[in-house]
């Protein structure tokens, strides 16, 4: 027989009647649920002296999900883990969950426990669980029938799926219009894109006292500045992104999605006949992307650039040879880094 000892511990042993050490083992079993031969580890306790496995009560509710819980992964379907998982992503009891879907009280507790799910009822679940923002709309029309501090418990904490969840897919996105650019180290400064650091260079900007309105045209140029002085001292940029030649100076590719990441210190305001993007960061933040080397590029760029206007960085952006040479809405290489004015 073939054994998996978990644990020995000294207790009364029910098979014997005897105090000595009792071993708890796993051990695979074959059985059928619902007309389907499904193989699980069952857990027993083993004695020693007459060499013979038993069951306590807590074992045979163990044994008995995890026969189901065997059978539920043969079928595609979630597992009592599963499901628990989903409620704890959303910070959920089980019968306020069953609120939301409009399920019986218990169904939850029955799921977890000892009954399988059916198909219906998986596929409402694996859904919640993909979805963060069905589960605000189920949460809003379910309201009136739940706690105000469950219901703000609740909200907080899907809120914060729903947010992960578009940064993960805005990531991809920016990620995706970023590859064909791989290849080219002139255009990418010899780095690769790295997301982190775009957004701890923004709040790293919008963090500091010496940096005056820092809007968005400002930004983009701080951030091109950075990036090509980088390329000067090191041989490498530091945020990995490629910069277009647009009329008002350098622009990173993807520049509107860059300032939704996640963490990003961005206020729009209204500004009468258009809207303005304000970055502003307050206290002391960290910046755990980085390094004290690529701080100490982004503070000489803040002294030469951080007092200038909008109006005056833009000026100065477009005597750059990098700018000259570029035509415009062109890719600026990173090879007239060398000739930079700062």
């Amino acid at each position: 027989m073939d054994m998996r000892i978990i644990k020995s511990e000294q207790r009364l042993c029910l098979c014997c009647m005897e105090e000595h050490k009792v071993k708890t083992v796993l051990i695979k079993e074959t059985a059928t649920f619902k007309n389907k031969k499904v193989t699980y580890e069952a857990s027993y306790l083993y004695c020693n002296t007459v060499e013979e496995l038993y069951m306590d009560e807590q074992q045979m509710q163990e044994n008995d999900l995890r026969l189901k819980d065997a059978y539920r992964k043969s079928e595609g379907l979630l597992t009592s883990k599963d499901i628990s998982s989903i409620r704890t992503k959303y910070k959920i009891s089980q019968n306020d969950l069953c609120i939301l879907l409009g399920w019986g009280g218990k169904t939850i507790t029955r799921y977890e426990s000892h009954q399988v799910q059916d198909k219906a009822h998986d596929t409402i679940l694996k859904k919640l669980d993909q979805d963060p923002e069905w589960f605000l709309l189920l949460l809003n029309d379910s309201k009136a029938n739940l706690s105000a501090g469950a219901f703000k418990k609740y909200w907080a904490a899907a809120t914060a799926l729903y947010e992960e969840d578009q940064d993960v897919y805005l990531r991809k996105a920016i990620e995706a219009n970023y590859a064909k650019f791989q290849g080219d180290q002139l255009l990418h400064g010899n780095t690769n894109l790295s997301l982190d650091k775009v957004v701890d260079v923004i709040r790293y900007f919008a963090a500091s006292t010496k940096i005056t309105s820092l809007y968005k045209v400002k930004l983009m140029k701080l951030m091109w500045y950075a990036d090509a002085l980088s390329y000067k001292l090191r041989g490498f940029a530091i945020t990995g992104l490629v910069y277009q030649a647009l009329s008002m100076g350098a622009v990173p590719v993807g520049h509107n999605s860059i300032i939704d990441l996640r963490n990003v210190p961005c206020e729009e305001m209204d500004m009468e006949e258009t809207n303005a993007y304000h970055f502003s960061l307050k206290g002391k933040p960290s910046f755990p992307f980085l390094t004290d080397g690529d701080k100490n590029i982004l503070d000489m760029v803040i002294e030469k650039l951080g007092k200038m206007s909008k109006n005056e960085i833009i000026h100065f952006m477009h005597k750059e040879q990098a700018y000259i040479e570029t035509a415009p809405r062109d890719m600026i290489s990173f090879k007239y880094a060398e000739n930079l004015q700062i």
